[in-house]
């Protein structure tokens, strides 16, 4: 967006009336943020069961099945995640705009997508008739890298916080 019309659109969007419900509410934003919680541990949870398996942890299970299931959960926790995180940035729409941390979290998270779009349509196929010791190397590696970009989402969420 162009740096003229952004601030105004921010702080119409905080001051419409559903921000304002949410920040008035004594129970509206906490909801929420419970919310969002729980949608980040069923996406980032599943994630993470996965990128452990792809880099060694529970041999014993067979990759397709174990990422079917959480895959599933994952895709739930979007479905939670989503429309809680864009009520709660509304109700500060303002100053999380403009925060460099908030800029990198968002930016972290279209890397995530970016690697998890890569590896369920490039690596993940040829998984699903390989044995587990033998990998391709880009797997782990997407696996690795995804480990560190949710860690590093999740601490930017957190220091959001304070």
């Amino acid at each position: 967006m162009r740096a003229d019309t952004s601030p105004h659109f921010f702080e119409w969007l905080e001051s419409t009336p559903l921000a304002s419900g949410i920040r008035q509410s004594l129970w509206a934003y906490p909801v929420l943020e419970i919310t969002h919680i729980v949608g980040i541990i069923m996406l980032v949870g599943g994630a993470f069961l996965i990128d452990l398996h792809l880099l060694g942890f529970s041999r014993n299970l067979p990759f397709p099945a174990l990422s079917r299931y959480l895959l599933a959960w994952s895709a739930k926790g979007l479905l939670l995640i989503i429309p809680s995180g864009i009520l709660l940035f509304m109700t500060n729409a303002a100053s999380l705009a403009s925060d460099p941390t908030f800029r990198l979290k968002l930016a972290l998270l279209g890397i995530a997508g970016l690697n998890a779009w890569v590896f369920h349509k490039l690596i993940s196929r040829r998984i699903e008739s390989t044995i587990q010791p033998n990998l391709p190397s880009a797997a782990k590696i997407s696996a690795f890298f995804s480990v560190i970009v949710w860690l590093a989402i999740i601490a930017c969420g957190r220091l959001l916080a304070y």
